[in-house]
């Protein structure tokens, strides 16, 4: 069957499955380093560096995080009606916000550090949070790069420097992180507090968060300049009469900028948010001791894989975001309920089979890959695993409702979900002896929230209804299928292998059934499968083995 002309010229699956691996490859290097990381600082040290990465990811939202998301949208609408000119000043002024709010960020986590971390009541997590300081900085003059290229529909450059930033990233924090373990227990041995060796090879790991945002600016940079000529020809050809002047376009970058800040910040605001309170009521309870350890099983083991698939939606959303304005802009409504069915779709085709391997091997997952404390940290993988789907639909709904410019939805959904997200976590904290538990059964509250409130909103803005038993059912159907296949496969092997054997053979047999069932029950059509990456590789092979 031939790939029909209407899929060939729309790429933005394409694009946001390009992201999408990328963003794979990227957790899955992030979730790799991790390992000999909290190996080396163990889990007190990961919960000093949660910390102090909570904060450090506030600053960054509030300065510089939605700076690409911003600025794709920007030049998108400005290049969608060919003014090339005022697309560039878009950039240009990008570049001035990014220095004067990630300036400013790292000068207050710089000098504010300790007081910011005895707002988390973890005040040695103030020296991993200094080092975070110039990262602010760097990745926001990052983020309008980024941006700018995605608004030209090209997500690659955005792709190739996530991988860079997190290969630096690994390699820097390996070697950090055990120098200054290393330098914590001297130091640590001389003024008799132990704790000072965590909270030193903490810093050593967000050490390569900085060195990799660095390389990735370089290599953004370099390219944009092997590519200025082609752009200089496309501004010379443009006949705009009004050239906007870099004071609306700051206007502007602040006006499209700031309900994503707030969406983004109450969105994310709940991690710190959970911090505070766990470590605050846990004392109360007498149980301060032990607070930093188990935060750093929760953060650095279960987490850590639960965010892996979850790096898929926040790429597609990426990808749709630019497209979605464009029709917007073009007044293609109908073209805008396609783009969001079908990112839904691909979307929760990724989410239930990682959902459920996840569920199903959380044990020998956790047990292959860390050492300590296993037991804690695969309960917790179980308990929130329904969170990759609901974090799916609800991060992809936010890009989509930003994308048409409905930017004040995903502020007020956010801010609902979260109150209901601490009313949860406060009333059962108190009231209740699940500790961590309470941390995860709040996420899921929150996270089923935002998914349900800015499904609704997307309904009523495009007066748009997702298809369900293709984009929900039938997934839903073939994961649980592949579930019980490799729960049984696994219970065998566990008798007679080790954690390797466990873990390699379920996850590539239950790739392979549900790749079977979602083509038998009908989920995926084979035009469709032309629109992700290597789909006519895909289709070929599935016709050789009868499954199209």
């Amino acid at each position: 069957m031939a790939r029909p002309a209407k899929n060939r010229k729309s790429n933005f699956i394409v694009q946001g499955g390009l992201l999408g691996i990328a963003g794979i490859i990227t957790r899955i290097i992030g979730m790799i380093y991790r390992i000999p990381v909290t190996n080396i600082i163990g889990d007190k040290g990961n919960g000093y560096y949660a910390s102090a990465y909570y904060i450090y990811n506030i600053m960054l939202l509030i300065s510089s995080y939605s700076l690409p998301l911003a600025i794709s949208k920007v030049v998108s609408a400005r290049l969608s009606k060919r003014q090339y000119r005022n697309a560039n000043r878009v950039f240009r002024g990008g570049l001035l916000f990014a220095a004067i709010t990630g300036g400013l960020a790292g000068l207050i986590v710089l000098f504010g550090a300790e007081a910011l971390a005895n707002v988390l009541s973890e005040p040695l997590s103030a020296i991993a949070l200094r080092i975070f300081a110039p990262t602010l900085l760097i990745v926001a003059v990052m983020g309008v790069f980024r941006g700018y290229f995605q608004g030209m529909g090209n997500m690659v450059p955005t792709a190739v420097s996530q991988i860079i930033e997190q290969i630096i990233n690994a390699v820097i924090s390996i070697i950090a992180a055990k120098s200054l373990f290393d330098y914590g227990k001297k130091t640590a041995a001389l003024l008799r507090n132990e704790d000072l060796s965590y909270a030193y090879g903490a810093a050593g790991s967000t050490l390569g968060t900085s060195v990799g945002a660095f390389a990735a600016l370089l290599f953004l940079v370099a390219l944009y300049f092997m590519v200025a000529g082609r752009l200089r020809k496309k501004y010379s050809g443009d006949d705009t009469r009004y050239v906007e002047s870099y004071g609306a376009v700051m206007q502007m970058i602040l006006l499209t900028v700031f309900p994503v800040i707030l969406s983004t910040a109450i969105y994310n605001i709940n991690d710190i948010l959970d911090n505070f309170f766990f470590n605050r009521l846990m004392e109360m309870k007498g149980f301060g001791a032990e607070k930093t350890a188990i935060w750093g099983v929760y953060t650095g083991k279960s987490k850590l894989l639960l965010n892996v698939p979850i790096a898929l939606a926040n790429s597609i959303s990426a990808s749709a975001v630019p497209a979605l304005s464009s029709c917007i802009a073009s007044d293609n409504i109908k073209g805008a309920r396609k783009r969001v069915s079908a990112a839904m779709r691909f979307t929760m085709i990724i989410s239930f089979p990682c959902a459920m391997g996840l569920f199903v091997l959380a044990d020998p997952i956790i047990n292959l890959l860390f050492s300590g404390e296993t037991a804690l940290a695969a309960a917790l993988i179980r308990a929130g695993a329904v969170t990759v789907m609901t974090y799916s639909v609800s991060t992809l709904s936010n890009g989509m409702l930003q994308g048409i410019g409905r930017m004040n939805l995903p502020v007020k959904n956010a801010a609902i979900s979260l109150v209901l997200h601490l009313a949860a976590l406060i009333a059962l904290m108190y009231y209740t002896n699940l500790g961590i538990y309470a941390v995860v059964i709040s996420t899921v509250v929150f996270s089923l929230s935002m998914c349900l409130l800015n499904s609704l909103s997307l309904r009523h803005s495009l007066s748009y209804r997702q298809e369900k038993v293709r984009t929900f059912v039938l997934p839903a159907l073939s994961a649980l299928v592949m579930g019980v296949v490799i729960f049984v496969l696994w219970k065998l092997l566990s008798l007679f292998t080790g954690y390797l054997i466990q873990t390699v053979i379920p996850i590539v047999v239950g790739g392979v059934i549900y790749f079977i069932c979602i083509l038998k029950f009908g989920a995926v059509r084979e035009d469709e499968l032309y629109d992700i990456p290597m789909g006519g590789k895909i289709v070929r092979l599935a016709k050789s083995f009868g499954l199209l």
